[in-house]
């Protein structure tokens, strides 16, 4: 039997499947290896941003900051890059070690000053974003050689697709917290969290390391993001990734993780994901729509699945308390 908390992972599942399908049946073309590679083209970095969103949100928390921190990555690589004349081997660990440095320290300030992650992140978001504009108002183009062959790679698939590095790096990403999230101690103390803080404290869990962790991973997973991004828009701007943190928690809120914190898969972000990829290249197949419809749609998406999470969660607390 499965558990009730699974459900909003298999309407998830069998909403992908759906969409697809519709869109397969109503556009000629629609059904190819290259337009399902185009979807994890496009949101390679979104994958990236949103599988360090599932580990806050499946531990209690919420981290507004994501977007932000893309944002001052691909500021951070442009500028050291183009004008500073640091090589990409370097720039990149330095930008993604800051991006983890960052998260960790939102997560000590949440934990050890017992602030709402809400606050502590929206001042991060605030921070970020503003950093960006110390460093440069206008765009800084990046026309390192690196770069654009990192940009311009394909990798081939059989029956003549293919794919981008970025999705090689999302995917591994995405195996990799999956192997975090399921067999190793830092993943099950972080559902531990999630399900009940106070609980983890009384059976002597390390909450304020695994906190901290879990917002350094977020920080990290932002700032490989914005690496992905780079390779993405070759620049840096400050004004890149403004509501990816919306879109970020979004895609895990519909890929089945309970905003409640204690339970969700990496497999249902990935999902998530490719929905609101599919909801993208369905208006853009349809040719006649506004791209805001993608906003519209996936708000709509976003209601029904925290309907589905509350009536799940006050069936379990009638049948606990039964």
């Amino acid at each position: 039997m499965l558990k009730r908390q699974h459900s909003p992972v298999l309407v998830t599942l069998a909403l992908f499947a759906l969409v697809f399908m519709a869109g397969s049946f109503r556009y000629t073309g629609f059904f190819s290896l290259q337009v399902f590679s185009n979807l994890l083209i496009d949101n390679a970095f979104l994958l990236i941003v949103a599988v360090g969103m599932t580990f806050v949100i499946v531990s209690g928390g919420i981290d507004l900051s994501v977007g932000s921190m893309v944002a001052l990555t691909t500021m951070l690589s442009a500028t050291l890059v183009e004008q500073q004349g640091w090589p990409p081997a370097v720039v990149i660990p330095v930008v993604l070690a800051f991006g983890a440095l960052f998260g960790w320290g939102m997560g000590a300030i949440i934990h050890y000053f017992k602030i709402q992650p809400f606050i502590v992140t929206l001042a991060g978001m605030f921070l970020a974003r503003g950093l960006c504009y110390v460093i440069s108002i206008n765009t800084i183009t990046i026309n390192h050689s690196f770069y654009k062959q990192m940009a311009m790679t394909k990798i081939k698939l059989p029956g003549g697709g293919f794919i981008s590095i970025s999705v090689i790096i999302a995917l591994a990403v995405v195996l990799l917290a999956v192997y975090l999230a399921h067999y190793t101690r830092f993943g099950r103390n972080t559902y531990a969290i999630g399900g009940s803080e106070q609980s983890a404290v009384l059976m002597g869990l390390p909450v304020a390391r695994t906190k901290m962790l879990v917002y350094a991973f977020s920080g990290f997973c932002s700032a490989l993001g914005g690496v992905v991004f780079t390779f993405y828009m070759l620049s840096g701007y400050g004004l890149h990734a403004v509501g990816l943190e919306l879109d970020a928690i979004a895609a895990v809120v519909i890929g089945g993780t309970l905003l409640t914190g204690g339970f969700g898969y990496i497999a249902g972000t990935l999902f998530g994901v490719l929905i609101l990829g599919v909801i993208q290249t369905i208006i853009n197949f349809e040719g006649t729509l506004s791209s805001w419809w993608t906003k519209i749609v996936i708000g709509l998406l976003l209601f029904l699945f925290i309907i589905l999470q509350r009536a799940i969660n006050v069936k379990a607390s009638k049948s606990n308390a039964a």
